[in-house]
């Protein structure tokens, strides 16, 4: 008989009273004034694709100087290895065996969704299936305490007009792509400004334009329609400093979802230059790996990760300008692990660092690659500079934190544990027993991290049920699968998977095997 998901939360919560109790501060019992929070999510940024976390070849000195003012943590996981469920789990502190989200929806049902023409004719072909009405997210609690919020980026979480758009669910404003789709281009002809499209002036470039028929591939020229007026990062970025200058005077909440270095490879020339300067010549990418081709693929995915660095250092620099940057807590991490289509090349910039990160290791695959990610915190006189955790923590894990630095009570049945006694390195920190995900695509997964341990079930679509075991103290790129030797292992991993898993109400995301 399975475990609901209340009685479980409740048996988990009862133990943390008994043994952590008192342990988890609140702001306001701490003495200190509510602070301005900043969350910035890159999207497809590797854990090795940071200077700080190892990277070589990318140069990222303005976050990298965030981690030397601030903590960098080493286990922290996203949501999911994917887009939509990672940040439906980030906003609503629930792992994604219990998340509404649990996979890229499409919500293809409603027609031609996929056709980049036909979305800009038609807004209800834009967008994916959205969260609940009455979802409970970050946004909205921070609201509920007081807080202005605010958001860029891309959203993924509901279509235009319905009630999963960001206005509804927790945010007073937002500038960014709707839809994850239409995100395969950063110029797109609109964005969405609050409810309402903003149009830029950008002619139609449908994802996936190949180069013209004889079109000279190794001639900068044949790509000049991939580089069209207004480049969307810009435009938001600017919709953000807007908000800030608006709202200085009272705490804010602003949630930054930078599409940046999700495919294609699209980048400021500027950038694009320094790198080809920096690497040298390069064969072209022809897009036969989807998206857009590009002269210098390396080249431009490197911009790409350095001009997002260039506008993390650019906002650290408004808030110092404005008498915030004192009061303000910046996080800054990853929705998953690192592509290897659309003409990214990450094992040539080794870009989930320690970890593999070629197809079925990284972006896609509940590996470590797949979801381990780098997360930093920086807080001026808060959190110790320079410092370094090993605490394992993971996207569900935010809301409780954000609600422990805002004050607010941190609603029930939530998967996830505040880790703000870590960053400000007083009172005890409550460690998870484990972590749980599953993905209901790439064929079916699920994983368990527990202690040094690491289970994953693979190709449940196929019915398999079989657990591979990995020991990560001792086995980083999970190469030796030692489950025969670890029987009573197995069977703890078993049961934590069939606990933490409830069936989806969505069909897209029922698993058979499991009993959906």
């Amino acid at each position: 008989m399975k475990m609901t998901m209340k009685i479980r939360t409740s048996i988990i919560l009862t133990i943390g009273v008994l043994l952590f109790s008192g342990c988890t501060p609140k702001t306001e019992e701490k003495g200190l004034s509510k602070p301005n929070i900043i969350f910035i999510l890159a999207d497809d940024l590797g854990y090795g694709e940071l200077g700080c976390y190892g990277q070589e070849l990318i140069e990222t000195p303005n976050i990298d100087r965030m981690a030397a003012n601030g903590m960098r943590f080493t286990q922290h996981y996203s949501g999911s290895p994917v887009c939509a469920p990672s940040r439906c789990v980030l906003l609503t502190g629930l792992h994604s065996g219990h998340a509404y989200i649990r996979g890229n929806d499409e919500w293809k049902e409603r027609g031609m969704v996929w056709d980049y023409r036909a979305m800009i004719a038609d807004s209800t072909l834009e967008g994916q299936r959205p969260i609940p009405s009455d979802a409970i997210t970050i946004g909205k609690l921070l609201q509920s305490e007081g807080y202005k919020t605010g958001m860029i980026g891309k959203w993924g979480l509901g279509a235009p007009n319905t009630h999963g758009i960001p206005t509804r669910q927790g945010f007073d404003f937002f500038c960014g792509y709707n839809c994850q789709r239409q995100a395969h281009t950063y110029y797109p002809v609109h964005l969405y400004l609050n409810e309402n499209r903003l149009h830029l002036e950008n002619d139609t470039v449908a994802p996936n334009t190949k180069l013209e028929e004889g079109a000279d591939p190794l001639d900068m020229g044949s790509y000049s329609s991939y580089n069209l007026q207004t480049y969307a990062p810009d435009v938001m970025f600017s919709e953000m400093i807007k908000f800030i200058e608006q709202n200085r005077e009272e705490p804010f909440f602003f949630y930054w979802a930078s599409p940046i270095p999700h495919n294609p490879l699209q980048a400021p020339g500027k950038w694009v230059d320094y790198y080809v300067e920096k690497f040298g010549d390069e064969p072209p990418y022809p897009g036969d790996k989807g998206y857009f081709p590009h002269r210098y693929p390396h080249a431009a995915y490197a911009a790409m990760i350095s001009y997002l660095d260039e506008r993390v250092g650019d906002l650290v620099a408004k808030l110092k300008e404005e008498g915030l940057y004192e009061n303000t807590l910046i996080i800054f991490t990853s929705d998953n692990g690192p592509t290897y289509s659309g003409g990214a090349d990450s094992q040539w910039f080794n870009s989930a660092g320690p970890f593999r990160s070629d197809r079925g290791w990284a972006k896609g695959y509940v590996h470590e690659g797949g979801i381990r990610v780098p997360l930093i915190a920086s807080w001026p006189g808060k959190i110790e500079s320079g410092t370094e955790s090993d605490h394992i923590s993971a996207f569900w894990d935010l809301l409780p934190t954000l609600c422990d630095v805002a004050g607010a009570d941190i609603p029930e049945d939530l998967d996830g544990i505040s880790y703000l006694p870590e960053l400000l390195g007083e009172g005890d920190q409550v460690e998870h027993p484990f972590l749980y995900w599953e993905f209901p695509a790439y064929n079916g997964q699920q994983a368990v991290r527990m202690n040094q341990w690491k289970a994953i079930r693979k190709d449940i679509f196929e019915g398999n049920l079989k657990l591979e075991l990995y020991n990560l103290e001792t086995d980083i790129q999970e190469q030796q699968n030692v489950a025969e030797e670890n029987p009573e292992i197995i069977r703890q991993m078993e049961l934590i998977m069939q606990q933490e898993h409830i069936p989806a109400e969505i069909d897209r995301f029922k698993m058979e095997a499991l009993g959906d």
